[in-house]
C-alpha cells in the first residue's frame, strides 16, 4: 500500500457519505431534486481529495505550502475568460504551485456528461496555459495543472460503446466500442 492510498480511500468514502447526507438533508427539508441531483447540488462532495493533495504537497518538499479550497482563494486569472474558479490551489512563497479541478461522473447518463467533461477539461487547460504563457501568474516556471475525475464503476460505465461509422473519415480504432471507463482512462492518459 502506498503512502497516499489511505487518503484516496478516505476521499472516496467522504464522497459517497456526503452524497448520501445531501439526499437525506434535502428529504428532511421536504425538497427534492430530480434523479441524482440532490446528491450533486449540495456541493463539496469532492472535498476529501483536498486532503490527499495537501499530503502530496508536503511529501514533495512543500511543508509550508498553502492549500486553498475556499472560493475567494481559488479563483485565478484566465486568458480567454476573465477568471476561472478551481477546486484547489496550492501557493508556496507567493508562487502558484498547482491548480486542480475535481469532477465526478455517476450513472446512468454517461453520454453527454462525458463529452461535456472532456470539453470542459480541454478548454480550462487551454485557457490556463495561455494565461500562464502571457504571465498571469507571475513566475515563469510552470505550475502543476490537475484534473481529477472520480467515475462510478457500474454497468453503465463499463458497457461497450456502439461501433462508430463516419461519412468522411475514420474514428480512432481504440475508441471503437470503448466503454466510458475506457474513454475516461484514455482522456486522462493523453493529458
Amino acid at each position: 500500500m502506498s503512502l497516499f492510498e489511505p487518503y484516496a480511500e478516505l476521499a472516496v468514502q467522504h464522497f459517497w457519505e456526503s452524497r448520501g447526507l445531501a439526499v437525506q438533508r434535502q428529504s428532511e427539508r421536504g425538497a427534492s431534486d430530480q434523479g441524482e441531483r440532490a446528491a450533486v447540488t449540495a456541493g463539496r462532495n469532492m472535498d476529501g481529495f483536498a486532503d490527499l493533495f495537501a499530503e502530496l504537497a508536503m511529501a514533495n518538499g512543500l511543508p509550508g505550502a498553502a492549500v486553498h479550497i475556499k472560493k475567494a482563494l481559488v479563483t485565478l486569472p484566465g486568458y480567454f475568460r476573465l477568471t476561472k474558479t478551481w477546486d484547489l490551489v496550492v501557493i508556496h512563497e507567493g508562487r502558484l504551485i498547482a491548480a486542480v479541478e475535481f469532477k465526478s461522473q455517476m450513472g446512468p447518463s454517461f453520454g453527454n456528461n462525458f463529452n461535456n467533461r472532456a470539453e470542459e477539461a480541454i478548454g480550462a487547460a487551454t485557457d490556463f496555459w495561455t494565461a500562464h504563457r502571457e504571465g498571469a501568474f507571475g513566475d515563469p516556471r510552470p505550475p502543476f495543472l490537475g484534473w481529477l475525475v472520480l467515475v462510478e464503476d457500474c454497468s453503465a460505465s463499463r458497457k461497450p460503446g456502439k461501433p462508430i461509422t463516419l461519412a468522411n473519415f475514420s474514428a480512432f480504432p481504440e475508441f471503437q466500442e470503448a466503454s466510458y471507463l475506457e474513454r475516461y482512462t484514455a482522456s486522462c492518459a493523453a493529458s
